[in-house]
């Protein structure tokens, strides 16, 4: 039963996840702490069951060629040093007021979303060098230390930061959050979790079954449905996301 819950949980919260891009621990990560796991261990646990997401939105979106190889590059070295410094600190710190924060910026996100109504409808490239890209660089970075420590909603915040400020459109911006976050930042989290802690090795076949499938459905049909919709489900991801944060 424990095993049809975790599949059942995974596959509905990845999937809303590879739709809005991020927001996936909002459901997982509660019930392995319900289903009798630490905040730790089931940390480590979601984390590597989260990369099965960003493999399952990966090979829907490898299919359309959305992704640009500088910019990919940028992401990677920009965010997976703060993934590491985040992950080697999360185990040693009370995360409880880090979480409330995380919330209320979290919903701000998708408030901030619901009263732009062209925000992200369209590409409109900008902070492609200089001081611009370097600057989209240090949050990045700020992001993946986030990414990290926490594990609920940092993938929404990679979203919203390519869509305002390098101005990507929100299915290009959720195509390089779910592969890029989703595979990379993610297992890289997983890797530094599991060697510093602990992880429950038999728990992951149905959470990685129901995330790798959550996450091809998801991303499926966000490049099916188009940047309305994915505002839309992103807007609403957020704001659960963000008050599920604060409430605890």
């Amino acid at each position: 039963m424990d095993q049809l819950i975790l599949f059942a949980v995974s596959l509905v919260a990845n999937t809303f996840s590879a739709f809005a891009g991020g927001g996936a621990g909002l459901l997982q990560l509660p019930i392995l702490i319900f289903l009798g796991l630490t905040f730790g261990v089931a940390l480590a646990t979601h984390k590597v069951a989260s990369v099965a997401l960003g493999v399952g939105a990966t090979l829907r979106h490898l299919r359309e060629g959305t992704l640009e190889r500088r910019f990919v590059v940028f992401i990677l070295a920009t965010g997976l040093p703060g993934v590491v410094l985040g992950a080697s600190v999360i185990l040693q710190v009370p995360g409880r007021a880090a979480e409330i924060a995380l919330g209320v910026l979290t919903l701000g996100l998708g408030l901030y979303s619901a009263v732009r109504s062209d925000l992200g409808q369209e590409v409109r490239l900008r902070h492609q060098s200089g001081g611009g890209l370097w600057f989209g660089g240090v949050v990045l970075f700020l992001i993946g230390a986030l990414n990290g420590s926490l594990t609920s909603g940092t993938g929404l915040f990679v979203t919203l930061w390519l869509v305002r400020w390098f101005g990507a459109d929100y299915k290009s911006a959720v195509a390089y959050t779910l592969v890029l976050v989703g595979v990379f930042w993610n297992g890289t989290g997983a890797l530094t979790l599991g060697l510093l802690g602990e992880i429950r090795w038999d728990w992951l076949p149905a959470l990685l079954a129901g995330s790798l499938l959550g996450g091809y459905l998801g991303a499926h049909l966000a490049i099916r449905q188009g940047n309305r919709w994915i505002k839309r489900v992103f807007e609403i991801v957020t704001v659960l996301v963000g008050v599920k944060l604060i409430l605890g």
